[in-house]
């Protein structure tokens, strides 16, 4: 059975990149009628805070890699492992595979005369029973790495120092205990970032000298902005939770994380998982950086909002809407403004003007609309609006009366009279707008933003 794991440490928010390995992961496992693991490396304590590993669970949860299904085990805590970790170093080093080591890095300077020398192997037969535990490398040949991402990858051996796989405390480094969890969990497949394909070929050892099969390796590309550099979290906006927050939807996420280094072959890109996943192969997976674009992730969000049933939009956007605002007002509006917003949070925005009592002013936008005969516009359409019949056709039709009494097109016309129903010169269609606000608040709207236009104009 194929068993992958997904082993991210509790120290920030969680990472797109790590997003993309654990979906390529859960997409090996659900094919296969594997295991996904998740487990949780918290040996930093110094790092480590339980928020960080609630939000590690809730974060793969919203891209639908949950405990509810079969597929899932965990989470598992390396922290609860250390006493095989221990035992490990123990049997290595009774088996002459590792060595106790007392030497400082200043021990190894006096005697190499760099700072920059490997280990030099001091140690190896001084019969130390106690220090740190160093593995003792291969002198000579190569350690192979056949890796399904970048193929056959070399290491020479005798560029390899004999390096430490526990503390003088006993307490296990990373290279050992990551390799002691997976055997304890039979993890068959290890898919992970590129950045750890220089930890594999000494892992490989550790899985070989503990007399066990190591695991089939992939090491996915790298994942940069648009500067080619590598996503920092000092520097760019890399958090999945900052994008669920701002309102993308988990399935758009996936689609798009699921194509940075790999696609289905065709020339579709908006695809569900169900379609994705039964494609995926790590054979695939190109090696070179891929390029996270927050635009493109952005125009896929928005194809996903457009594809969303109404009713389904509706109970979407509620998070970001005020609790004290209609849903039914709401809904009136709904299906127009779905298909203007590219992320959920922008809804507010488009919205608000039907619940609160005056429209918030863009200034900018008060001030390009607010100009030559505005004020006249928005007298004469205040008047029409008296008696007009109040649907959107009828609404549009007196407008461009109005506005052809003045000489001006629709377009030009509806400007003062959109910022004075909205406080914004762009949203949602103007007159279905003015159709839901009603005659009574339309009119107050129109008056108040005449009067403040001639309050204006005399202070000015």
């Amino acid at each position: 059975m194929i068993r992958v794991r997904f082993a991210p440490s509790p120290t920030g928010m969680f990472h797109v990149g790590g997003a993309r390995s654990a979906l390529y992961n859960w997409a090996l496992a659900e094919q296969a009628g594997g295991r996904f693991v998740l487990r949780i490396e918290d040996t930093d304590a110094a790092r480590n805070r339980p928020e960080w590993t609630e939000g590690i669970i809730s974060a793969l949860d919203w891209i639908g890699i949950s405990g509810e299904n079969p597929a899932f085990e965990g989470p598992y805590f390396q922290s609860a492992y250390e006493t095989q970790h221990r035992e490990a170093a123990a049997k290595l080093s009774a088996d002459g595979r590792a060595y106790y080591c007392t030497c400082t890095r200043d021990d190894v300077k006096a005697r190499t005369g760099s700072e920059h020398q490997g280990y030099d192997g001091f140690c190896r037969t001084r019969g130390l029973t106690e220090g740190a535990v160093r593995f003792r490398t291969p002198d000579d040949g190569v350690t192979v790495v056949d890796d399904l991402v970048r193929g056959r990858v070399e290491f020479p051996n005798e560029a390899m120092e004999d390096f430490v796989i526990a503390r003088a405390d006993g307490s296990p480094l990373f290279v050992l205990a990551n390799v002691v969890d997976d055997i304890e969990m039979r993890i068959s497949h290890v898919v992970r970032a590129e950045e750890h394909l220089s930890n594999t070929p000494k892992q490989q050892l550790l899985w070989a000298a503990l007399g066990v099969t190591p695991p089939v390796w992939a090491h996915v590309p790298v994942i940069v902005n648009e500067k080619r550099q590598k996503l920092s979290k000092r520097r760019d906006k890399v958090a999945l939770e900052s994008y669920r927050d701002e309102g993308y939807l988990p399935e758009a996420m996936v689609n798009y994380l699921m194509l940075l280094g790999w696609g289905p072959g065709d020339d579709r890109e908006i695809m569900p998982w169900s379609e994705m996943m039964p494609l995926f192969k790590l054979e695939d997976v190109n090696p070179s950086p891929a390029f996270f674009d927050e635009k493109k992730l952005r125009a896929f969000n928005g194809e996903y909002i457009r594809a969303l049933p109404l009713d389904e939009f509706v109970r979407r956007c509620q998070v970001f809407l005020d609790p004290t605002w209609d849903l039914g007002v709401f809904a009136q509006v709904a299906e127009l403004a779905q298909t203007r917003v590219a992320v959920l949070s922008e809804i507010k925005a488009n919205v608000d003007f039907l619940f609160l009592d005056e429209p918030v002013f863009d200034q900018a936008s008060w001030d390009k609309a607010m100009k030559a005969s505005a004020g006249e516009i928005l007298t004469d359409y205040a008047a029409r609006l008296e008696d007009v019949p109040f649907d959107a056709d009828s609404l549009k039709t007196a407008l461009e009366e109005v506005g052809a009494g003045h000489g001006l097109k629709l377009g030009k016309a509806q400007a003062p009279v959109r910022v004075a129903i909205t406080g914004r010169t762009v949203g949602l269609p103007l007159f279905e707008s003015i159709e839901v606000l009603g005659r009574e608040r339309s009119l107050a709207r129109l008056r108040a933003a005449r009067e403040r236009l001639l309050a204006g104009r005399e202070t000015g």
